[in-house]
């Protein structure tokens, strides 16, 4: 009977087993297993778009009700998706083991996360915003409204179904092809402090856009104004793990996408809005399909040599390379770039040099080392907007010249031979002229 058990639990993991070979890995780094979290079963429908797209590039997408009492991130210790999508604006607690510490815990870990809230959004759903570095309008009946750049409609009177076109100028994160059409969002505007670096406004609000309650009439200036709106954010951890945060879940709807779209005081009036692609791009940027790099082959040696060694001494030339890649979504191609640097470092950098590159994703330079003994590091803080940072460090000790290594004569030290010399010469002649002369 124990057989039979222990072979029956055996066999009811290897489902488990077989998710987890799948996982995210550094050689693999694309999201491909993601929770999707909805308020409704319908959002999945009127959504349809979006994660059809997402299931066409290879995601497996696993559909969940927020309050589902079985929603598990991991199960003995590992995590089973790479990525979660937060599609439940109006949830004030979630099922299961889930909550916001849990969902920070899991960003923390390195995995992705796409947040969408609306006007309904719940505290919940503003906290975990909060904790990513972006904070929501105070005002829970604030929409963001624009009187000039709104989208033309018969049914919109109230200029909240903005048509934004104040993209991030970023090839990396949005694509290379140009989001021609503009984006339609109906939902709340966020601000992020502009001391944090980790936090970037992808779809700006226009000057003219501010965040209120549309539905009365305004007795205090407006809190958030103008291009300091943001209306889609992106956050880049320091363990690049990467966030989405949009105010406008209506912005991935199929409504959305769908639908054609006229800016206000445009005569250009687009068959299609530009929604499909923007959500499309900065979802392949955010489940690492660009701008992820690594680093691999870090190499120094002494000129004319091959091997590595355990210690330089001071005035040694060296060499020191590094490999850089980037995914592509599908493999790993050569990074070119021009601004790559490696400091030979103690304390603060002795050398900060620019590596030269091969197009080939080598990057190499050579130097002399510092007329300075101690611990050092070849270090190498790569962090360039859109793509994941690189931060290498490899120490080597630096040791003086032994007492054999010096010159037999050094030039430098002429004048002191000279003196010592020329003090033994005069001592030899006052010593005969002392003993020889009467």
């Amino acid at each position: 009977m124990s057989r039979t058990l222990a072979l029956l639990t055996l066999l009811s993991s290897f489902p488990f087993l077989a998710l987890l070979s799948n996982a995210f890995s550094p050689e693999n780094p694309t999201d491909r297993r993601v929770l999707v979290l909805l308020d409704d079963f319908s959002i999945k429908s009127s959504h349809s778009l979006y994660f059809n797209s997402l299931q066409t590039l290879g995601y497996d997408l696993d559909f969940k009700l927020a309050d589902d009492p079985k929603i598990a991130l991991q199960r003995y210790g590992q995590y089973l998706y790479d990525a979660l999508i937060l599609f439940s604006p109006t949830i004030d607690s979630f099922g299961g083991s889930l909550n916001a510490a849990a969902i920070l815990e899991f960003v923390d870990a390195g995995h992705d996360l796409i947040l969408a809230a609306d006007a309904s959004a719940s505290d919940l759903i503003r906290e975990i915003a909060s904790e990513c570095g972006v904070d929501f309008d105070e005002d829970a009946a604030a929409m963001v409204v624009d009187h000039t750049s709104y989208a033309v409609s018969d049914t919109e009177g109230d200029h909240t179904l903005i048509a934004g076109d104040n993209f991030i100028q970023s090839d990396v994160i949005l694509g290379s092809e140009t989001i021609k059409a503009p984006v339609l969002f109906k939902g709340i505007g966020h601000s992020i402090n502009p001391a944090n670096s980790l936090v970037m406004k992808i779809l700006s609000a226009s000057p003219s856009a501010y965040s209120a309650n549309p539905k009365s009439k305004l007795s205090a200036p407006p809190t958030l104004t103008g291009s300091a709106i943001s209306l889609v954010s992106v956050v880049q951890a320091r363990n690049n793990a990467r966030i989405l945060i949009s105010g406008s879940l209506s912005m991935f709807s199929n409504r959305f996408f769908r639908s054609g779209v006229q800016k206000a005081g445009n005569t250009i009036n687009h068959d299609k809005s530009g929604n499909e692609q923007f959500a499309t791009e900065i979802s392949k940027w955010v489940f690492h399909e660009r701008g992820h790099l690594k680093a691999v082959n870090v190499r120094h040696h002494k000129v004319g040599e091959a091997d590595e060694p355990s210690i330089y001494r001071i005035n040694d030339e060296l060499e020191y390379s590094v490999e850089i890649y980037e995914w592509s979504g599908t493999s790993w191609e050569p990074y070119v770039a021009d601004d790559v640097q490696v400091q030979f470092y103690m304390m603060s950098p002795y050398v900060l040099k620019t590596l030269s590159t091969n197009q080939k994703g080598v990057y190499y330079t050579s130097f002399k080392v510092p007329d300075v003994y101690g611990v050092f590091q070849f270090k190498v803080e790569y962090e360039r907007l859109g793509f994941t940072s690189l931060s290498l460090a490899k120490q080597i000790p630096v040791r003086p010249f032994r007492h054999n290594e010096y010159e037999r004569f050094i030039t430098t030290a002429f004048p002191y031979y000279g003196a010592s010399f020329s003090m033994m010469g005069g001592f030899f002649l006052f010593s005969l002229v002392y003993l020889y002369h009467k």
